[in-house]
C-alpha cells in the first residue's frame, strides 16, 4: 500500500476545474517527516480545498503524480539544512536553482515557514516569492493574485505579487555592501511602487490549526495534532518562537479546541497538543477536565513543552493516565541571575516543585531544556545548573532526569539578535557533561557545530547563497562550511562576522526591510533591560 493510500483525511478535497492552476507543494524531506508537520498539512489542505488549483505533493522519497508543466511550486521550510533538499528537488524537476535563471516556462517558486519568515536572505536568490507570516492569511492572497496575472509575463506577475502585504519578492530589492566582505550599506526596492518594507502577516483569529490528515506512516504514528496556543507570553529575550510570532493567541475552547479534538478522535486515539506554551492557555484546566472524561480513557495524550510552574500533580496524573511517561520543561539555566537576564520568570522553587509534582503524579521522567553561552554567562552559572540538577534528584528520588542542552544562537527579530555565539560554548557543554554524568543525570548536549551553522544562517545575508550552494557538494559538516568560506575568500565576510561577532546596534541588519512584530527600538529597549539585569 502506498503512503498516500494509508492516509485518513479530515477534510474534503475539491474537484479541480478544467483550467485549475497546476501546483506542486513540496516538503524538502522524507514523507514521514513532512506529513508530521502541522504547517505543511494545513497549507496542503488549503490548496486542495480550492477548485481553481490542482495540487500534487512532493517529498524527497515519494510524490503524487506531478503535472508536466506546473505553474507554482511551493516549499514549506521548517529546518535550515533542508535547503540542500530544495536545491536537489529543483534540479530533479529540471528547474534552475537560481531565480534569475528562470523564465516564463518555469514555475514560480514560493516558500514559507518559520525559517524563511525569520530571515529569508540566505535563501532569497533560490525563491521567486517568499511568504512572510501566517499561511491562513497569505495563501489565498497568493493564489487569487496569481490568477489575475496568470497570463502575464514573469516581470508583471512578480511586480503584482509584490503589492500583496507579506509577499516578499527578493529580486525586486537591491542590496549594496561597503565592499565584498563589508557590512550592508542599503537594502532598497528597485522601483518606487515596490514597498520599502515587507510587513509580516499575523493571523489574529481564535481558531488555530489542527491536523488535516492522520496516518500510521507519520513520524508520530497516527497522531492528530491540535494547536492550542500560538506564540508565547513569556518573551524570553533569545526566543524566536515568542518574538517572531507575537502576539500570544489562544484557541477558543468551545468554538475551536473541543470541536477539533472531537473530530480527530473519531479517526485515532492519539492526540498531540501543540504550542510554545500549551499550559498557559487560560482554559487549560477545563481542557484537561474535558479530556479526562471516561470516553477518552484510551486516548494517548502528548504535550509540547510546558511552562515549569504549571506542572501540577493533577496534570502529571492525567498525563500518566493517558499513556504519557515524561514531561518537558524549559529552564535554560540553573542560575537565577541568568534567568533574569533572559527574562525567564522562574524561581528555583518552581523548578523543584515541578519535579516533585511530576513524580507524585506518576510520571517516570522529567526532561529539561538548558542552554550555554547565554550573553553574560560565567562559569559560576554553570555550577548553579549542576546544583539545580542535584537538587531535583534529591527532591524527587527515582524520577529520571534528562537535561538537553543547546548553545545560544542569535535569532532575527529578538533582543539578542546583535549578540554572537560564545566561542567557549563547546567547552561549557563539556564542563556540564563532566559534572552531571557521574551523578546519573542523562545529559544530552546539542551539537555545537550545528549551533554554529544555525547562527550563520540565522544572521546571514544574500552573499551566503553562493556559499550554501557550494557547501552542499562538500556535505553539511562544519568543515564543509569552513572549506566553502576558504573557496570564497574575498567574496563573502569571514565566518566569525556572521557567527561570533557582537554587532553594533546601528548596524544595518540583513532583514532590515522585513518588518517584524516589534520595532527595532523596542528590541533595543528589551536588550538594555537584559544588560541591566546582569
Amino acid at each position: 500500500m502506498s503512503v498516500f493510500a494509508a492516509e485518513r483525511l479530515l477534510f474534503t478535497p475539491a474537484i479541480p476545474q478544467p483550467d485549475a492552476v497546476p501546483v506542486i507543494f513540496a516538503f524538502p524531506n522524507e514523507y514521514t517527516v513532512g506529513i508530521t508537520s502541522l504547517g505543511y498539512q494545513v497549507v496542503w489542505a488549503k490548496l486542495a480545498s480550492r477548485s481553481d488549483v490542482q495540487v500534487s505533493r512532493l517529498f524527497t522519497d515519494v510524490h503524487e503524480p506531478l503535472p508536466s508543466q506546473p505553474e507554482l511550486l511551493g516549499f514549506s521550510v521548517s529546518w535550515e539544512l533542508d535547503y540542500v533538499n530544495i536545491l536537489q528537488l529543483l534540479e530533479s524537476l529540471d528547474i534552475p536553482i537560481w531565480a534569475t535563471d528562470r523564465s516564463i516556462n518555469n514555475p514560480l517558486i514560493f516558500g514559507g515557514g518559520p525559517v524563511l519568515t525569520a530571515n529569508p536572505e540566505p535563501f532569497a536568490e533560490f525563491f521567486d516569492v517568499i511568504l512572510l507570516g501566517d499561511g491562513e492569511l497569505l495563501l489565498d492572497e497568493l493564489i487569487d493574485v496569481y490568477q489575475s496575472v496568470r497570463q502575464a509575463d514573469r516581470s508583471t506577475q512578480l511586480q503584482r505579487l509584490a503589492q500583496v502585504p507579506g509577499l516578499y519578492i527578493p529580486c525586486l530589492y537591491s542590496v549594496t555592501y561597503e565592499d565584498a566582505e563589508g557590512m550592508i550599506q542599503s537594502i532598497q526596492p528597485i522601483e518606487s511602487d515596490i514597498p520599502a518594507q515587507v510587513q509580516k502577516q499575523t493571523y489574529r483569529g481564535n481558531t488555530l490549526s489542527a491536523s488535516t490528515v492522520v496516518t500510521e506512516k507519520a513520524a508520530w504514528e497516527n497522531i492528530y495534532m491540535v494547536e492550542v496556543v500560538r506564540s508565547c507570553p513569556e518573551m524570553c529575550r533569545f526566543c524566536l518562537a515568542s518574538y517572531l510570532t507575537l502576539p500570544f493567541r489562544t484557541a477558543s475552547l468551545e468554538e475551536s479546541l473541543i470541536p477539533a479534538i472531537d473530530r480527530g478522535l473519531k479517526v485515532t486515539n492519539r492526540l498531540g497538543l501543540l504550542g510554545a506554551s500549551v499550559t498557559q492557555h487560560p482554559e487549560f484546566e477545563a481542557l484537561l477536565d474535558y479530556l479526562n472524561r471516561p470516553q477518552y480513557d484510551d486516548v494517548r495524550l502528548s504535550l509540547a513543552s510546558v511552562r515549569t510552574n504549571t506542572v501540577t500533580e493533577k496534570l502529571a496524573r492525567i498525563l500518566t493516565k493517558h499513556d504519557t511517561r515524561s514531561i518537558t520543561i524549559a529552564v535554560e539555566s540553573g542560575s537565577e541571575r541568568l534567568r533574569h537576564i533572559i527574562n525567564k520568570k522562574l524561581e528555583q522553587d518552581d523548578i523543584v516543585q515541578a519535579a516533585v509534582n511530576a513524580k507524585a503524579g506518576g510520571l517516570s521522567s522529567l526532561k529539561l531544556y538548558g542552554m550555554v553561552g547565554i550573553p553574560g554567562e560565567a562559569i559560576e552559572d554553570l555550577d548553579q545548573t549542576v546544583a539545580m540538577m542535584q537538587a531535583l534528584k534529591k527532591a524527587a528520588p527515582g524520577l529520571r532526569l534528562t537535561l538537553g542542552c543547546s548553545t545560544f544562537v542569535p535569532k532575527a527579530h529578538t533582543p539578542f539578535q546583535w549578540y554572537g555565539v560564545n566561542s567557549d560554548a563547546e567547552k561549557r557543554l563539556k564542563y556540564l557533561q563532566k559534572h552531571l554524568c557521574p551523578q546519573g543525570i542523562d545529559f544530552r548536549p546539542e551539537s555545537y557545530n550545528w549551533s554554529v551553522i544555525q547562527a550563520l544562517i540565522s544572521r546571514g545575508d544574500r552573499r551566503l547563497a553562493r556559499l550554501l550552494e557550494r557547501v552542499r557538494h562538500y556535505g553539511d559538516s562544519l568543515g564543509s562550511y569552513r572549506r566553502a568560506f576558504k573557496d570564497l575568500r574575498g567574496q563573502v565576510p569571514h565566518l566569525n562576522v556572521y557567527v561570533h561577532d557582537d554587532w553594533e546596534i546601528d548596524r544595518l541588519l540583513p532583514w532590515n526591510h522585513i518588518q517584524g512584530p516589534l520595532p527595532i527600538a523596542t528590541l533595543v529597549k528589551h536588550r538594555e533591560m537584559a544588560i541591566a539585569a546582569g
